[in-house]
């Protein structure tokens, strides 16, 4: 299966951990306003529903069994009245709470995808796709749950408890006690399922994100699945994904279902009591029929807020456990954006400034004994070597994972290098900011990747500097073309993934980016790998245009695109092998040549 045991982390950790909500507590703060006015409603909510029964058991004692209607209208409107003004305090309580809730996901999913963005690349190699857009919509989506079941409104119900529980036994001492007499056992329940509901529910978020990265893989590679007749083998995987979460889902269900019956039984034989001891002392006249219904009300409210606490434990729990895997995504070390200080380096002459990046004083870029690897038990290079001056024309070539692909992920700093150093005009990169770093760095790999919106937005991306060059841009690699047989031209609408173009059409919008971003090191990735003989004559021109004045590197198995290089640098089994220009590696007869000799035969 292409799925698999990455998933153990999302369920590991405490069973309840008061750190989560205390940095969750962040994210309310800018909203603290709402949650004081708030928290000045809950008290009068809870008196407005402590008040109702002690009414009715003022018009049952006062008037209806004396048979005294005298002040009974009046009795009748003040209870009217308080319902209303309950029902006006709960809107605003709601409403408040609920706005609260939006703002403060909104706040969440920015923060979550500004730190995605700058998560390094290796951490996209390990999670799937699904998994992290789990957290960015489903997971916070469960915390506007939390605030609209009322985390808030739990301070509410505690003020309604205390308050009920406080009026009981101001009444009546003794019904009170043996009302109680149920609370233990009620408590011991509330505790153990509190514990196993948010085991469950962390099982739950894990295969959800399980089952979301299986759905947005199968999705992806749809046209692969259909082409090889895999649909029913699909099918059987997701069915086992979707089984997995249904069955996940299960014991959050039965603790929910079981907590739900066990209040509402102990709260059964509560009212119970009352009957049985309540009715007692009235036969013996030491109790008012009014005092035994304004208990019977009483204990229904107490036990109101418990029963919807299953409920609220369910959000609840679902909330701890999203808020697990977020902190855990945040929590993910992010791209170093400032420069750094690696050792072995002067550093009192490193300048971090743009200026100092495009002097010519010395060779533009320069990899010193530069080793790296993916998997801590193979190398893709080691000691690598390699100067490349102002305005060289560099290949790159080899054997398909050779480690041609990783030197120009180093040299963005996509990842970081294991041993040694790369240098840009004299300057560990590393002391480089990111930012100005890549903005000398142009790149065009073999998959185009294009966005959602018009083809003018992919070419500049909404930079406004980039935008000014768009149709210069498309003219110079040929796109221009194609583009101004379109309906709309440069607004034309871009699908998901561009699937509206066809390949090389997508790659010469890429090599139009390239070109309108005017960067000073270019890095063409196989970037005629995708299209066709006709489309590579076509954009051959421009290519040289676009490289004309800067710097490139070009990694290619096409020997015929890279024959006019300045130099061309054979990486085979993680080093440098060869390096010189066409005709000299053919005189050579070594790698190259036998590379050569291959396409060519």
């Amino acid at each position: 299966m292409h799925h698999g045991g990455i998933y153990e982390e999302e369920i590991a950790g405490k069973a309840y951990d008061t750190r989560i909500l205390a940095r969750f507590a962040r994210y309310v703060s800018p909203y603290r306003a709402s949650i004081i006015v708030v928290l000045l409603i809950l008290p009068l909510v809870a008196a407005c529903r402590l008040a109702q029964p002690w009414i009715i058991k003022l018009a049952i004692d006062g008037h209806i069994t004396t048979g005294r209607m005298e002040g009974l209208e009046t009795i009748a409107l003040a209870f009217s009245g308080i319902l209303l003004i309950e029902s006006l305090l709960s809107f605003v309580e709601v409403f408040l709470l609920q706005s609260v809730g939006q703002r403060v996901m909104a706040d969440m999913r920015k923060e979550l995808f500004q730190h995605v963005m700058n998560l390094p690349v290796s951490w996209f190699d390990r999670v799937p796709t699904g998994s992290a857009v789990t957290r960015l919509t489903s997971d916070v989506e469960v915390l506007g749950e939390m605030f609209a079941s009322g985390i808030i409104t739990i301070v509410g119900d505690i003020l309604l408890l205390a308050g009920i529980v406080s009026i009981m036994l101001w009444m009546n001492p003794k019904l009170s006690l043996v009302t109680f007499s149920v609370l233990p056992l009620l408590g011991y329940v509330a505790y153990t399922f509190r514990r196993r509901m948010r085991q469950s529910f962390r099982e739950v978020r894990a295969r959800l994100a399980r089952l979301n990265s299986f759905l947005a893989e199968s999705i992806g590679g749809m046209p692969i699945i259909q082409v090889f007749n895999r649909q029913e083998d699909e099918q059987r995987r997701f069915n086992e994904l979707n089984a997995s979460y249904r069955d996940a889902n299960m014991p959050v269900i039965f603790w929910d279902a079981s907590l739900y019956a066990i209040v509402e039984a102990l709260s059964s034989i509560a009212v119970a009591l009352i009957i049985w001891y309540g009715g007692g002392e009235i036969v013996r006249g030491a109790l008012t029929f009014g005092i035994l219904v304004a208990f019977i009300q009483y204990i229904e409210k107490f036990f109101t807020p418990i029963r919807d606490l299953s409920a609220k434990y369910s959000v609840m729990q679902g909330a701890m456990a999203a808020l697990e895997r977020i902190f855990a995504l945040l929590d993910t070390p992010t791209d170093k954006t400032e420069p750094q200080h690696p050792e072995g380096v002067d550093h009192a002459n490193q300048g971090e400034s743009t200026d100092r990046v495009i002097s010519p004083a010395t060779p533009l870029i320069e990899f010193r004994k530069v080793s790296f690897a993916y998997r801590d038990s193979e190398n893709a290079l080691e000691d690598l070597d390699l100067i490349i001056r102002r305005g060289e024309r560099i290949a790159l070539v080899g054997e398909s994972g050779g480690g041609k692909t990783t030197i120009t992920r180093l040299l963005t700093r996509l990842y970081e290098v294991d041993g040694g150093s790369i240098l840009v005009n004299g300057t560990d990169i590393r002391s480089i900011p990111l930012s100005v770093l890549r903005q000398h760095i142009g790149i065009v790999l073999q998959d185009p990747c294009l966005f959602a919106g018009s083809i003018e937005f992919n070419i500049c991306l909404g930079n406004d500097k980039a935008r000014a060059r768009v149709r210069m841009a498309a003219a110079v690699v040929g796109a221009d073309h194609f583009i101004d047989r379109l309906p709309r031209g440069y607004d034309e609408e871009v699908r998901e993934r561009g699937n509206n173009f066809s390949t090389g059409e997508k790659q010469l919008i890429s090599f139009a980016r390239a070109v309108a971003f005017d960067p000073e090191i270019l890095i063409l990735d196989e970037a005629t790998a995708s299209v066709d003989s006709a489309a590579e004559q076509m954009i051959q021109k421009g290519i040289r245009a676009l490289m004309q004045g800067r710097t490139s590197l070009v990694v290619a198995h096409r020997l015929s695109t890279i024959q006019d290089a300045d130099r061309i640098v054979v990486i085979h089994r993680a080093r440098k092998q060869e390096e010189g220009t066409h005709h000299e590696l053919i005189q050579l007869q070594g790698l190259y040549y036998r590379l050569h000799q291959l396409q060519f035969a």
